[in-house]
């Protein structure tokens, strides 16, 4: 019998997974799904972050002043975090693609809803909507993720969807500004919008669960679930059987500190995150007094620097894990270091040079990517059968940062006229990120309830 063939990542390293029952090389279905996963989130945040480019147009011509427009960029966290659980359960119960599916031409209606709006009343309302209905986007990208990959593969799977995040920003900002600058804010809403819906559309098509998926040969699929891959045990493969997911059943997952601790790590993360998606281009433009064309090529540094530290941080992670690390090194020592690294943003209060401050941040959120881990070890922990479950209550704790810290930073700047506070804040919420993962997450194991 012929020695079985040790399958590769895509950087070509061997993976440490059990054998096949086929004799047949693994396919590669996988990475189309991962490359559907990528374009997704691309959209979704490019859908909840035109609003923070519009904003230095948009607050001129509809009246609003700092603290105002922090409620506004929080309004859409409200309703992301209340509709976090609920949105989990509906994952759980009807799958990952209808359930994607929905949540894209949805949100996308309401992104394409916020170029009509005429008052401050019904751009609140379509914030509010958005954050519903985009609720259940990354508790999707967690449970397909463990379905299709083994547990050597979730970090760089992770890390190349959630670099979708910052490559969209990075490369369609430029654009983005010179669209407003040219046919004003409205068109932004007009175009993120469209661009969703037909991806929905997309996505409906090409997305398939494992065993449902004609380019996914048996020797794949044996190895996905040698890995701990969940092939066979998604809603779709066991037909009308569902997962029962009860209320009482968040309290019991809340008991567990690997939970509890990414989820306060990951709303540090997140706050690094939100001021970037949020008052980044305001402050380039208020604080620092750039013109649109500046900010637009300014812009992109960062989010190029945090696409480096997403891919950065899940590679190093899971070759660390190859290497025969535990799982405890393995994730946790990435996000430990983004987060330490994070806190940097600080020194940006203290330096002239619009070189220098856009050097700073763009350390701070090269940093902030490599800390985009928290998603591998919500599939790393999460019970079987909830996932979504799971996912909901991190993304909840998570998202809290989109609701406290736009709001912080409006009344801060709205309070003092200045920023100096705000990048405090955000250096400070990072290190105390950093003592959670070190002190309260333990061992990085599968929840048994």
């Amino acid at each position: 019998m012929a020695p079985p063939i040790t399958p590769r990542s895509l950087s070509g390293a061997p993976l440490q997974a059990a054998t096949h029952s086929s004799a047949a090389r693994p396919s590669r279905a996988r990475y189309r799904i991962l490359g559907l996963l990528a374009a997704g989130t691309m959209i979704n945040y490019l859908d909840r972050t035109v609003l923070g480019i519009a904003a230095p147009q948009l607050t001129k011509e509809l009246g609003i002043n700092a603290a105002l427009m922090g409620v506004i960029f929080s309004a859409f966290s409200w309703s992301y975090v209340v509709s976090q659980i609920p949105g989990g359960m509906f994952l759980d119960r009807f799958g990952s693609k209808l359930t994607y599916f929905l949540s894209m031409t949805l949100w996308s209606l309401c992104t394409l809803a916020q170029g009509f709006v005429g008052g401050v009343s019904a751009l609140f309302a379509c914030r509010l909507g958005l954050g519903v209905t985009e609720s259940p986007c990354f508790p999707t990208n967690s449970r397909v993720v463990a379905t299709w990959f083994p547990q050597t593969e979730r970090a760089f799977a992770t890390g190349t969807y959630t670099v979708g995040e910052y490559v969209g920003l990075a490369f369609f900002s430029p654009l983005l500004f010179a669209l407003m600058g040219a046919y004003g804010w409205r068109t932004l809403f007009y175009v993120v919008g469209g661009v969703g819906i037909v991806f929905g559309l997309i996505w409906w098509r090409f997305y398939r669960e494992p065993h449902e998926h004609p380019a996914a040969n048996e020797a794949e699929l044996d190895y996905i679930e040698a890995g701990g891959g969940l092939t066979r045990h998604t809603p779709s493969a066991q037909g009308n059987k569902r997962p029962k997911v009860a209320w009482r059943d968040i309290g019991r997952l809340l008991k567990h500190r690997q939970l509890t601790g990414i989820c306060l790590g990951q709303f540090a993360g997140n706050s690094t995150l939100v001021f970037f998606l949020t008052w980044f281009p305001t402050y380039l433009a208020t604080e620092r007094h750039m013109g649109w064309l500046k900010i637009g090529f300014f812009a992109v540094m960062p989010f190029i620097a945090a696409s480096v530290g997403v891919m950065f941080g899940g590679t190093f992670s899971d070759w660390l894990l190859r290497k025969g690390k535990s799982p405890n090194v393995a994730r946790k020592l990435p996000i430990i270091a983004g987060l330490l690294l994070a806190s940097t943003i600080i020194l940006a209060n203290y330096v002239q040079s619009n070189t220098a401050v856009i050097a700073i941040l763009s350390l701070a959120f090269f940093a902030q990517g490599m800390a985009a881990l928290g998603w591998t070890l919500v599939s790393d922990i999460a019970p079987d059968g909830m996932l979504g479950l799971t996912g909901g209550i991190f993304n909840v704790a998570a998202n809290l940062a989109g609701i406290i810290t736009p709001l912080v930073i409006g009344l801060i700047v709205s309070t003092t006229g200045s920023f100096v506070g705000a990048l405090a804040f955000i250096g400070i919420i990072a290190l105390i990120g950093a003592a959670s993962y070190i002190f309260i997450v333990g061992d990085i194991k599968r929840i048994a309830l």
